[in-house]
């Protein structure tokens, strides 16, 4: 699991079928500390998340997929939750 800050939306002339009634998300993964880490990736929304939401990513291919409850949509990352607040224990 990865956290993310969403940063944008995803709009496709064509998908793949099973993608039609999904919504995709551009989400930046982040540090605990709320600072960018790596590039920006693409994310199948399934809580209605939105641009500047944290939320948090399962990008595990089958495990993301049973999220879905498809076997056939071609994903590789699904947001799972969004964030609220985040507490940093050290």
């Amino acid at each position: 699991m990865t956290i993310g800050k969403v940063t944008g939306t995803f709009v496709a002339t064509q998908k793949n079928e099973e993608l039609h009634d999904k919504k995709i998300l551009i989400v930046q993964p982040i540090s605990p500390e709320e600072k960018p880490s790596g590039r920006e990736i693409l994310a199948v929304d399934v809580v209605d998340a939105g641009i500047g939401d944290m939320v948090l990513l399962m990008s595990e291919g089958s495990s993301a997929r049973q999220v879905l409850v498809n076997d056939k949509i071609p994903v590789h990352t699904v947001i799972v939750g969004v964030i609220d607040d985040l507490d940093v224990v050290v």
